[in-house]
């Protein structure tokens, strides 16, 4: 058996392989609201073969989108269209998982097709954005407002009430997002976070509130479900956020309960040359994997079974998270199978000789 088609078990949730939807912003909601074309899109992917489907990023609070048309859970009135398609995912054998999200000053920007530049409330824009200080994320965004105390304590009750109602949807699977330059980013990283009190300064003190945040979400998502913090591993800035604090963060955060983290990087600062190539992450997952001694997953970049088997069969990697190549075939695990000369998969209203 190829190894990316090896159950994968976590908690007591089992995968049927080691591939997983990568979040990825879909920009088609209403006021949060999921719709038909998110049950068409992650769907598919499920009827597509994945073992994992994750959401966009979801907006724990309305002020915490990136986008005005980004997915939210800030509101009870979200669970009933997010449970549909959990329900359509797991029908169709994948496991459901949403990703929680805030995007601090990266907030209130255009979606891609319209420029992705900063809105204003003329435009469907709000103010004030927040961050961990008052710095703007570039020349022509806006500057945030630094969090007050109380400020990051509502922040932290947002993510745990999103967690409740991920619970009431359905899903199987929660993942932080601690990435791209979003809000729990802006803690981490000394590009972003000035403080001078008990949430800067120190590494203790940047990675307070992800571990907040984990402490709460973790007491309220059962036990039996496993929990996932994506992580940029490095801001490829010196005297940025870095591999070796990635490190030291992710054996915290496993001692709270967190049983994967999803390797990603940069995103804090705009205008950094990053060396995309094919798996140029994969470094990060392998070395958290090896030195925090957590599971991890790989993206960036992956788009061959090959390519994708060997980070498995390695051990680089726990799961690889395909984004694009997925958006270009959602049914990439069927072919992925088959030229790895693994059993069919194909549901069998698809199952013909010709595939």
């Amino acid at each position: 058996m190829a190894h990316l088609f090896e159950p994968f078990s976590i908690r007591d949730v089992t995968f049927r392989n080691r591939i997983a939807v990568s979040p990825m912003c879909q920009y088609s909601s209403t006021n949060g609201f999921a719709n038909d074309w998110h049950k068409i899109h992650l769907a598919s992917r499920a009827v597509g073969g994945s073992g994992l489907v994750l959401t966009e990023a979801a907006a724990v609070e309305a002020r915490g989108r990136i986008s005005p048309q980004d997915l939210g859970i800030w509101s009870d009135e979200h669970i009933e269209n997010l449970a549909q398609i959990v329900e359509l995912i797991h029908n169709f054998g994948a496991v459901a998982g949403i990703q929680l999200a805030h995007a601090g000053r990266k907030a209130s920007t255009a979606k891609p097709s319209k420029g992705g530049k900063f809105l204003d409330e003329s435009q469907e824009g709000w103010r004030p954005l927040v961050s961990s200080s008052a710095i703007a994320f570039s020349k022509d965004a806006p500057i945030p407002e630094a969090l007050t105390l109380e400020g990051i304590q509502q922040v932290t009750q947002a993510f745990i009430q999103a967690a409740q109602r991920s619970l009431q949807a359905g899903f199987k699977v929660i993942e932080i997002h601690a990435a791209h330059g979003y809000l729990l980013h802006q803690f981490l990283s000394p590009l972003a976070n000035t403080r001078t009190d008990d949430y800067g300064g120190s590494f203790e003190n940047r990675t307070r509130l992800i571990r907040e945040v984990v402490e709460g979400v973790r007491e309220i998502w059962p036990q039996s479900n496993p929990l996932f913090v994506r992580i940029s591993a490095t801001d490829w800035v010196d005297k940025g956020w870095d591999i070796e604090q990635s490190i030291a963060l992710s054996d915290k955060l496993k001692s709270l309960g967190v049983d994967l983290i999803d390797c990603s990087s940069g995103g804090i600062i705009p205008g950094i040359n990053i060396p995309s190539k094919p798996g140029y992450q994969t470094q990060f997952a392998e070395r958290i994997r090896k030195e925090a001694k957590i599971e991890t997953g790989a993206v960036g970049l992956i788009t061959s079974p090959e390519q994708a088997e060997k980070i498995i069969n390695t051990g680089v990697a726990d799961i690889v998270l395909l984004g694009r190549e997925l958006l270009r075939n959602p049914y990439w695990p069927h072919l992925a199978a088959k030229q790895l000369g693994h059993e069919k998969l194909w549901p069998v209203q698809y199952d013909r000789a010709w595939l």
